[in-house]
């Protein structure tokens, strides 16, 4: 029988030299875990002595506390009504927040996918909508993965029986309803309490393949374990510095029957995140599950420094071989951008590749992903036959329709991923605006496919679209209004007292 410690025991212990805390009833010492903590000492220390269970839950999977603090640690349970909450704050932002929660739209009325991130940017808190939003230095290529759809033009085909239209597809061989992934977005929790959950469920409901970030707020197993049987999941893969600890990771999904391995090849160090960095200091919320046990993380610098800490930028070529002597997985390449490093990809005997530009926050003014496309199916080509049925090529960054998924088939993708959109999707609605999302990719799919002439993603070439403009990064292509209106610009820094 566990013992009982009252709540004016605990309260006594709420310093730096013993520090004890209570989550979901249970007391634990964390006095010696406090230099450890990834997210600084300071956090646990403003529950020190109370309950910190509202705080703990958004943040950390059921058993984190259990499984990661030694067994001498937990002290026992909390006497009943002897508990005092930390009364929480609602600040006058929060309030304004709330409301504008309340008064969202119906889902009934959300008909594309810009009004999820109008919702999501009305209703995340600041720091959450900077993370998810920003994008490195001045912002031109998240600017321009959105543009670049707009300079390719469609040349659709008539009088072709277009009664019934298949847009489902294989992904590295696994069933998909959506020739659509869900690309790896971190930190779920910072924009919904299930995080990654809402992604996870709704795919399983829909058969829609969802790739599963390193930096989920969820845990890893967690998110496996509410997928329904036979679901497909991928991995996307940030390189530890201890390969040991990136080993038992990759097995460890193989074995909970991950069927993708897609290891991020862009960001050797993050990228300068402009937005984000004017968020300052981050809290517990802006730190990631792999980071749970890790010292000496940043946090002055924003969201993006936080997370960024174990991230290995000697990660080269060389490396190859020993991923795929740790797994059978097939192995895909995120972040690649030029013909030499996808024909390297290739001769590698990779499974693919994605065209990525890490959504716009690594290198600024690197090109988008489906102008990349074009020089990198070229030179593919030559290679063999085309496409080449063991290697596929993914794009990703700026796919907000179904016109942008046709687009990138056409020129030879074998399926896009999306990632801020389905983000935005369950900040807004959670795991039901996940599923109105798919609703309207499905929607949009048909409807393009009939005017274009396409009965299945077979049917998609490259003469169905005209790709003389999309070099041009200058022009009169037409605004996209509902994206602007959406952007927030960057900003300089603000004077402390305004005159």
């Amino acid at each position: 029988m566990s013992l009982e410690v009252s709540a004016q025991t605990v309260a006594e212990h709420a310093t730096a030299s013993s520090c004890w805390i209570i989550v979901h009833g249970k007391v634990y010492d964390v006095t010696d875990f406090l230099p450890e903590h990834p997210g600084g000492s300071k956090i646990i220390l403003k529950y020190a002595g109370v309950d910190a269970t509202e705080a703990y839950d958004p943040i950390h999977p059921p058993d984190a506390i259990t499984t990661h603090l030694p067994k001498d640690k937990h002290l026992g349970v909390v006497a009943p009504n002897t508990v005092v909450k930390v009364v929480k704050e609602v600040t006058a932002e929060e309030k304004i927040r709330q409301e504008l929660m309340a008064a969202r739209p119906s889902l009934d009325e959300i008909v594309n996918l810009h009004d999820f991130e109008a919702v999501a940017k009305a209703t995340l808190p600041p720091k959450a909508w900077a993370y998810y939003s920003s994008a490195s230095d001045d912002e031109i290529t998240i600017r321009e993965n959105r543009a670049a759809y707009q300079r390719i033009w469609f040349r659709p085909r008539v009088l072709r029986d277009v009664s019934v239209v298949n847009w489902s597809t294989t992904i590295l061989g696994q069933k998909s309803s959506l020739p659509v992934y869900i690309s790896a977005t971190a930190l779920g929790k910072l924009g919904h309490p299930d995080g990654e959950l809402n992604l996870a469920r709704a795919a399983g409901k829909h058969g829609v393949i969802q790739m599963i970030p390193t930096l989920a707020s969820c845990a890893f197993d967690e998110i496996v374990d509410a997928a329904v049987p036979g679901q497909v999941q991928f991995l996307q893969l940030y390189v530890n510095r201890d390969r040991e600890i990136t080993k038992k990771y990759v097995q460890h999904a193989e074995k909970r029957g991950v069927k993708g391995l897609f290891i991020t090849v862009d960001a050797p160090q993050l990228g300068r995140r402009e937005k984000d960095m004017r968020m300052k200091l981050v809290d517990e919320s802006g730190v990631a599950k792999v980071q749970e046990n890790q010292s000496g993380v940043k946090k002055n610098e924003g969201v993006a420094r936080a997370i960024s800490s174990f991230i290995d930028p000697s990660l080269s070529w060389k490396d190859i071989p020993w991923f795929k002597s740790i797994t059978n997985m097939p192995i895909v390449l995120k972040g690649v951008a030029t013909p030499e490093d996808a024909l390297m990809a290739y001769d590698y005997g990779l499974a693919g590749i994605v065209l990525s530009n890490h959504g716009g926050r690594q290198l600024d003014t690197s090109r988008s992903g489906i102008e990349n496309l074009i020089e990198v199916a070229a030179a593919l080509k030559t290679r063999g036959p085309w496409p080449n049925p063991k290697f596929e090529v993914f794009v990703d960054g700026g796919i907000r329709r179904a016109s942008d998924v046709l687009k990138a088939i056409a020129l030879g993708a074998s399926a896009v991923g999306v990632g801020r959109a389905f983000m935005y999707s369950f900040c807004a609605y959670g795991q039901d605006g996940v599923e109105k999302a798919f609703e309207i990719f499905r929607d949009e799919l048909q409807m393009n496919m009939r005017l274009l002439g396409a009965r299945t993603i077979d049917d998609l070439t490259p003469e169905m679209v005209d790709i003389s403009a999309l070099h041009s990064h200058v022009g009169i292509t037409p605004p996209d209004n509902l994206y602007n209106s959406i952007y927030q610009p960057l900003t300089l820094a603000q004077f402390k007292n305004k005159l």
